[in-house]
């Protein structure tokens, strides 16, 4: 594991060793982008699409709000439970092939719910980039999700920096500010921990230092 520690944040990391190796051999590779809830995965992953780069997020695989309510989970929405993890350990067995068009669910925040289909894997797609909290978990079915992976990263902000994003994320999806801070301080602040054990698993952890 290399630890990448700078401040205010680290430069995000190329991939253009993972496209070389793909062209090289036409296997797709895979690449994890792993860390606590607001930690900014899904804004690095979005900064690493282009040509021949398909990026498909982890919370797709949320179940829905209806399931959820059923279960009795819909107040811990976001723990490892609250997820379809055998279904997205699939997809990845799927997507490591490019011999056909591969389809995956996007997590629309807009109405806290999955839309299926809603995402893309092309066959000249050389290189799948995932992210999300999970993806290091040594617990079954997560555990699968590491095999699958051909490299991954952990990102690890200031803890200051990582709880204003998220609680300006549930601001701009409708919750007062009350609220927020209760989600960012309760059940993503235990995720959080959670999470935090598994960097370890990682290939690269880009660590953001307290400026």
């Amino acid at each position: 594991m290399r630890v990448v520690s700078t401040t205010p944040a680290p430069p995000a990391p190329g991939i253009a060793h993972l496209l070389d190796a793909a062209r090289a051999d036409g296997r797709r590779r895979v690449l994890g982008v792993a860390g606590g809830p607001g930690a900014g995965k899904s804004t690095l992953a979005a900064s690493l699409a282009g040509p021949g780069v398909a990026v498909v997020g982890m919370d797709g695989w949320h179940l829905a709000n209806s399931v959820l309510d059923r279960l009795g989970r819909r107040d811990r929405k976001g723990a490892p439970d609250t997820f379809d993890a055998a279904g997205y350990v699939a997809f990845l067995e799927r997507a490591r092939s490019r011999a056909v068009t591969v389809w995956a669910p996007e997590f629309r925040r807009e109405i806290e719910e999955p839309i299926a289909g809603a995402l893309e894997v092309p066959p000249d797609a050389l290189v799948l980039v995932t992210e999300g909290n999970y993806l290091l978990l040594d617990d079954p079915p997560w555990a699968g999700v590491r095999a699958l992976l051909d490299e991954a990263w952990f990102l690890e902000p200031d803890e200051d920096v990582r709880r204003a994003r998220l609680v300006a994320r549930h601001e701009r999806h409708g919750r007062s500010h009350a609220e927020a801070v209760a989600r960012a301080d309760g059940s993503d602040a235990a995720n959080a921990r959670m999470v935090a054990t598994t960097a370890h698993r990682a290939d690269l952890v880009l660590r953001e230092a307290a400026g």
